[in-house]
């Protein structure tokens, strides 16, 4: 953990420099002190075909971010990951939100590891001797 979903609508695909996103937000979480554990991260990029925005008459376009973490960690540390990463969004996307009709969100899905399963060899690459 921590898994980023990006659901974004098609009419902003061609435009959109998802790989670029999806790096700048593995980074920005390598980058918390450690609060996320490198191997753990995976960030990926969900194109939506079917969706409705507003009153559905204009081609109004959205991306929606949802952080996914498992719980422990402390306000600062979820706050400073969100602040970080929404900045990151805005920039991002700064050039196309003067250009077009476009909503920016995110939100932060926080859960018991109690009810989740792993099993990852990712982490052994990234652990210190």
């Amino acid at each position: 953990m921590p898994h980023v979903i990006v659901e974004y609508t098609d009419n902003i695909a061609t435009q959109a420099r998802m790989p670029v996103l999806l790096a700048t937000i593995n980074r920005i979480l390598i980058a918390q002190g450690g609060a996320f554990p490198t191997g753990g991260i995976r960030s990926r990029a969900v194109r939506l075909t079917d969706y409705c925005v507003a009153d559905g008459t204009e081609d109004d376009a959205f991306v929606h971010i949802t952080l996914k973490i498992g719980s422990g960690r402390s306000d600062e540390v979820k706050k400073t990951a969100c602040d970080d990463l929404f900045a990151a969004v805005k920039e991002h996307f700064a050039d196309l939100f003067s250009r077009r009709f476009l909503a920016l969100s995110m939100e932060l899905t926080e859960f018991s590891e109690g009810g989740t399963y792993k099993h990852n060899n990712i982490h052994a690459r990234y652990r210190k001797a």
